[in-house]
C-alpha cells in the first residue's frame, strides 16, 4: 500500500479552508462535484515535493509553508489602489478587466460597446448559472488532471472571467486582465478563466499580475484556451508580483485544425514563480509559438515548465525562453515535445537559454522529446553562459561606460525573444521594462 505523504501545516491549511468554504463556493451541483473531486486528489497527495519528477527543481512544499486565508472581498482602498494597476500597457488603450485579490470588479473594468461577436462573463456568474459550456470546459481540460496545483485551483475557483469571440469575428482592441494583489494581509488567492474563439477569430489579450499591498502572498491562477478552426490568439502576461509572493500559473490550450497560438510571459517579480504550459494540437496544421523571460536578482526562483502535444499531423511548433540571472537568483525550464503516432509531419523545436550575471546564479534545464511518428523534425537545444567580455570590451572600447555595454548585452540577448510579439505596441511596452530593469541595475 502507497504511503500517505505527511500533511504539512500548509496542507492543513488548505483542507480546514476547503471545509469552511467549499460548499459556500459558486457551482452547480455538478460543479461542486468537481471541486470535490479535484480537492480530493490534493488531499491524498499534499503539496507536491522534489519527489514528484514534474516538480524536482521547484518543491513547492518548501516554499509554501503555510496556507494564507482566502482572500477577502476587496474594500475602498485595495480598489482605490488598483487604479494604478497595469500602466505598463497603458499606451496601447486596451479594454481593462480589473480584479482586485482575485475578485472580478465590474466597476472598475471596462464593459461598455463591446466588439461584435464579443461577450465577457464574470467566472462566478457563469458558475452560479450553471452555464453548460462553462462547465463542461473545466470537466474537459486538457491539464493533467494529476497535477496537483490545477487540481487546487480547481477547487478553489471563483475569481476570474470568461471570455468568447464568436466565430469569423475580429477583436481589434486588446483585452488586458488587470490583476491588483492589494490585501494588507498575506492572503491566498485563486483564480481562473476561460477563453474561447470561434473558427477564424482573433485576439490579443494581456495579463498583468502586479502588488500593491502586503508583500507575502500567495496566488494560483489559471487560464484555459480553446481555438477553433483557423483562429488566432496572442497572449503576453507580465508577471511583476511582490519580492515575497508565491505564484503558480498554469495555462490549458486546445488548438483546431490551423489554429494559431502565440504566447509570451515576462517574469521580474516573485519569491516563486512557476508558469506552467499544458497546449495541444488537436487539428491538422495548428500553430504553436511559445516564448518566455526571466529577469531576476537575489534569491527569486522562477519554473517554466510546459508540455506540448502534437496529436494532429502537420504542425507547427517553435518555443523559446531566455532567462537573465543575478545574485542567486534560479531559473528552472523543463519542456516536453510530445509527437503521437497520427502527427505526422510534425516541425518543432525548443530552445532555452540562460546568462548568469554572478557565480552564484543557477539555471536548471530539462528538455524532452517524445516522438512516436517517424517523419518529423523535432529538435531541442539549451545553453548558458556569462556575458562575452570581447563583446563588452569592442563596446567600452568606444567610449561607453561599463554598466551601460552590459545593458546594451543584455537587452541584445532578450531581444529576440521579445521581438517575436506580433504587437509593436506590446513590444515597446515589453522593451521599457527592461530597459528599466537595466538602469535600476546600473544604479
Amino acid at each position: 500500500m502507497e504511503a500517505r505523504p505527511v500533511r504539512t501545516a500548509a496542507d492543513e491549511g488548505f483542507i480546514k479552508a476547503f471545509a469552511e468554504v467549499g460548499a459556500d463556493l459558486p457551482g452547480s451541483a455538478n460543479v461542486k462535484a468537481q471541486r470535490a473531486a479535484a480537492f480530493g486528489r490534493f488531499e491524498a497527495c499534499g503539496l507536491p515535493t522534489r519527489r514528484v519528477e514534474q516538480w524536482k527543481y521547484t518543491d513547492l512544499r518548501q516554499f509554501l509553508r503555510e496556507a494564507r486565508p482566502l482572500a477577502a472581498p476587496p474594500g475602498v482602498v485595495g480598489r482605490q489602489r488598483a487604479n494604478d494597476a497595469g500602466r505598463a500597457f497603458a499606451s496601447i488603450k486596451p479594454r481593462r478587466l480589473v480584479f482586485v485579490d482575485g475578485t472580478f470588479v465590474p466597476e472598475q473594468s471596462d464593459l461598455t460597446k463591446l466588439d461584435d461577436g464579443l461577450s465577457i462573463t464574470s467566472l462566478a456568474d457563469a458558475l452560479a448559472a450553471g452555464d453548460a459550456e462553462v462547465v463542461r470546459r473545466i470537466s474537459e481540460s486538457n491539464v493533467s488532471q494529476g497535477d496537483i496545483a490545477y487540481a487546487l485551483n480547481t477547487a478553489f475557483m471563483a475569481g476570474g472571467v470568461v471570455i468568447a469571440v464568436a466565430a469569423g469575428k475580429h477583436v481589434a482592441r486588446p483585452i488586458h486582465l488587470v490583476f491588483a494583489n492589494c490585501a494588507e494581509m498575506p492572503a491566498s488567492i485563486f483564480v481562473r478563466s476561460q477563453v474561447s474563439l470561434g473558427a477564424g477569430a482573433r485576439l490579443t489579450l494581456l495579463e498583468s499580475h502586479e502588488a500593491f499591498g502586503a508583500e507575502e502572498y500567495h496566488v494560483n491562477s489559471a487560464i484555459n484556451v480553446d481555438l477553433g478552426e483557423g483562429a488566432e490568439l496572442d497572449h503576453v502576461k507580465l508577471g511583476d508580483d511582490a519580492v515575497g509572493a508565491i505564484h503558480v500559473s498554469t495555462t490549458g490550450a486546445v488548438l483546431a485544425a490551423g489554429a494559431r497560438l502565440r504566447d509570451f510571459a515576462l517574469t521580474s517579480g516573485g519569491a516563486m514563480v512557476r508558469n506552467q504550459l499544458f497546449v495541444t494540437c488537436n487539428g491538422t496544421g495548428a500553430n504553436v509559438d511559445l516564448r518566455g523571460a526571466n529577469l531576476l536578482n537575489n534569491r527569486q526562483h522562477a519554473d517554466t515548465t510546459l508540455v506540448l502535444d502534437h496529436a494532429a499531423p502537420g504542425c507547427q511548433s517553435r518555443e523559446l525562453f531566455k532567462s537573465v540571472l543575478d545574485d542567486s537568483a534560479r531559473a528552472v525550464f523543463q519542456g516536453k515535445i510530445m509527437v503521437r503516432r497520427k502527427a505526422q509531419k510534425t516541425d518543432a523545436r525548443m530552445m532555452s537559454q540562460a546568462l548568469l550575471l554572478s557565480e552564484t546564479a543557477e539555471t536548471d534545464n530539462k528538455p524532452e522529446l517524445e516522438i512516436f511518428a517517424d517523419d518529423v523534425q523535432c529538435g531541442h537545444g539549451t545553453t548558458c553562459g556569462a556575458l562575452d567580455d570581447k563583446m563588452k570590451f569592442y563596446l567600452m572600447a568606444r567610449g561607453i561606460p561599463a554598466d551601460e555595454a552590459e545593458a546594451l548585452l543584455i537587452k541584445a540577448f532578450l531581444g529576440e525573444v521579445i521581438d517575436g510579439i506580433s504587437s509593436e505596441g506590446v513590444r515597446v511596452a515589453l522593451s521599457g521594462i527592461v530597459d528599466a530593469a537595466m538602469d535600476a541595475r546600473g544604479h
